[in-house]
């Protein structure tokens, strides 16, 4: 694995491959990077992996501080898996200006996460426009869990660049809890809410599924997790092709934000 410091030293290395995947990531690594990262291996012929703690897409300073970060342990599940790329990018290494920080998005898409963390959404689009300018993968490997993240980048970034976008699924603990970086700062007691509140959500999820009008039990649904976690953020049901709310069905998708302590989870079912 050859590790970058800088971006136009990967550039200058990695452009020339035709088939190039690309894996962004903030570091913490857990078993859904490594279901990304073998994605990656498996569909294309040499792998990027960034670890980057982007300061733009954090809502509040000490957010960014607390962001859980053990590179020693990323290094070692890298070289195991034998990732080609490794790129460690500086704060100016990624934004060369203040206006590179952030992409606006339009006020009809500040719902869910965009609403309860203005700004978060422009800081990712930034540092993914970024890479994608100078990485020019011709994949790049992202995560289900963040589906809302992956919306918006198909529609602010899909048309910019070459590179097309692989989503994988949600890789879960125990069949329940989604793993997130975010999980490390979770007690015992926390994962254990966790996985009930998921488990909640599936459950609910499939009682739709199987009898529409049972979308009404929505208020039900977060009076149960809302005893279980610190405080729900939102609970809200979707269209999974444009994320409005005319649903039905065969395209409804449950979008959850909560807390557990002054930890927040997110997920989607």
């Amino acid at each position: 694995m050859i590790i970058f410091k800088s971006i136009n030293k990967l550039k200058e290395k990695v452009n020339i491959m035709a088939n190039v995947g690309f894996v962004p990531t903030m570091g913490s690594l857990h078993k859904g990077h490594i279901s990304l990262i073998k994605n990656s291996k498996q569909k294309c012929t040499k792998t990027v992996v960034s670890i980057f703690v982007n300061p733009s897409q954090f809502n509040k300073s000490s957010d960014f501080r607390k962001y859980p970060r053990n590179l020693k342990n990323d290094l070692k599940i890298l070289k195991k898996l034998k990732v080609d790329y490794l790129l460690i990018p500086s704060i100016n290494d990624v934004y060369k200006t203040k206006k590179q920080m952030k992409i606006k998005i339009n006020n009809k898409d500040k719902i869910l996460c965009s609403k309860y963390r203005p700004g978060h959404f422009e800081g990712v689009l930034g540092v993914i426009s970024v890479f994608l300018k100078n990485i020019k993968a011709k994949y790049i490997f992202l995560g289900n869990k963040d589906f809302q993240q992956i919306y918006l980048i198909k529609k602010y970034l899909g048309n910019k660049f070459k590179t097309s976008i692989v989503v994988c699924k949600t890789i879960r603990f125990k069949n329940s809890l989604a793993y997130s970086s975010r999980n490390k700062l979770l007690s015992k007691k926390n994962i254990k809410n966790g996985i009930m509140i998921s488990n909640i959500i599936k459950k609910f999820h499939d009682l739709i599924f199987n009898d529409f009008s049972k979308i009404n039990e929505i208020e039900n649904i977060r009076y149960k997790i809302s005893n279980i976690c610190t405080r729900v953020e939102y609970l809200e049901i979707r269209n999974k092709k444009n994320l409005k709310q005319n649903i039905n069905k065969n395209n409804f998708k449950i979008f959850v934000a909560y807390y557990l302590d002054n930890v927040r989870l997110i997920d989607n079912f």
